[in-house]
């Protein structure tokens, strides 16, 4: 059943997750009717975001990340709050559909009244996040939900894309997983808000506190991302509710010194420029891509590039400099 823009924005705003879903699907579809409607549609919910704190979860697979997104989701519910879960998973290569299914991974999260969960296939694209999630975010904030928990596809250098849409970035880690030399690589790093060493237990307590050692030490040689702000390393395990009520504290503690220093504004801000300049650049292409000729050089400056038959920014250049040059 299709339904209306208007019909969208009230279920949105009378939190009816049904119409919420239907909205989001809206938006993710790469249908040129779905997309006009999708822009219609954000630009009557706008007025209503920007109320929520928007947390992002990375960790390598295993680490944990769809049990801590249950009981902190839980937790925060337990203090009166609305909990959004977008759990972006990585795509089938086949069906380009979502392979993890999070909502069988968060059974007592979706069982909530006020948490909403919603898996999102990558579909191939870059960063740990769907290309529409800065936009599934608008409207569970028009929703109403006061948190806003990303759930990423993995760690790596390519997850700064999940920092520049998100309050707080939360990097879990577990011990003796692998990840040691990961966890202290400058590039996530430098990210990160947040630490949170998880599936501590007496037997790997001491290997915990001596990770955690580490890790303060590595960040003594990073510059600090927010002014006044030493990034906490906290221990605990999700599985058992052990530490996420310090968690809880320390992302309040973040948001508030981000207030205080009008740091928290200005970030949104900086986050809306770069999602205009993503769209400038899909809608730009996409357009191009309309016209036969443009079409036509677009995949003849491609082969080229994917051929190597010369650098491939060297052809992106050739190719825009065609059709856009004042000249």
């Amino acid at each position: 059943m299709k339904f209306s823009t208007e019909e969208l924005i009230d279920g949105i705003r009378s939190g009816n997750k049904r119409l919420i879903a239907k909205a989001i699907t809206l938006v993710e579809s790469k249908k040129a009717e779905h997309r006009t409607q999708a822009e219609e549609l954000l630009k009557h919910i706008m007025p209503l975001t920007g109320n929520s704190i928007r947390v992002g979860i990375t960790g390598v697979p295993g680490a944990g990340k769809s049990t801590f997104i249950e009981n902190f989701g839980r937790l925060a519910i337990a203090n009166g709050k609305k909990v959004a879960v977008l759990a972006i998973d990585p795509s089938s290569s086949i069906n380009k559909g979502s392979i993890l299914g999070d909502k069988t991974r968060m059974e007592e999260l979706a069982k909530e009244e006020n948490a909403f969960i919603r898996p999102s296939p990558s579909s191939g694209f870059l960063g740990g996040v769907a290309n529409t999630t800065f936009e599934t975010m608008m409207i569970c904030e028009a929703a109403g939900y006061d948190y806003i928990l990303i759930e990423t596809v993995g760690v790596g250098q390519s997850e700064v894309l999940v920092s520049d849409i998100t309050d707080v970035f939360l990097f879990l880690k577990i011990i003796g997983g692998g990840d040691e030399l990961q966890g202290i690589k400058r590039g996530i790093m430098e990210m990160v808000d947040l630490i949170f060493i998880n599936k501590v237990d007496k037997d790997n307590l001491q290997k915990a506190k001596n990770t955690r050692l580490e890790l303060k030490r590595a960040l003594d040689f990073i510059p600090p991302k927010e002014k006044g702000w030493k990034i906490p390393v906290l221990l605990g395990s999700t599985l058992y509710n052990e530490g996420l009520g310090e968690v809880y504290t320390k992302i309040y503690e973040f948001i508030d010194l981000k207030n205080k220093s009008n740091r928290f504004h200005e970030v949104r801000t900086q986050q809306a420029e770069k999602r205009f300049e993503y769209w400038v650049q899909e809608y730009i292409l996409a357009m191009m891509k309309r016209s036969h000729s443009v079409e036509e050089a677009y995949l003849h400056h491609k082969k080229n590039a994917s051929e190597m038959v010369s650098n491939p920014s060297s052809e992106a250049k050739i190719f825009v400099e065609k059709f856009l040059s004042k000249d």
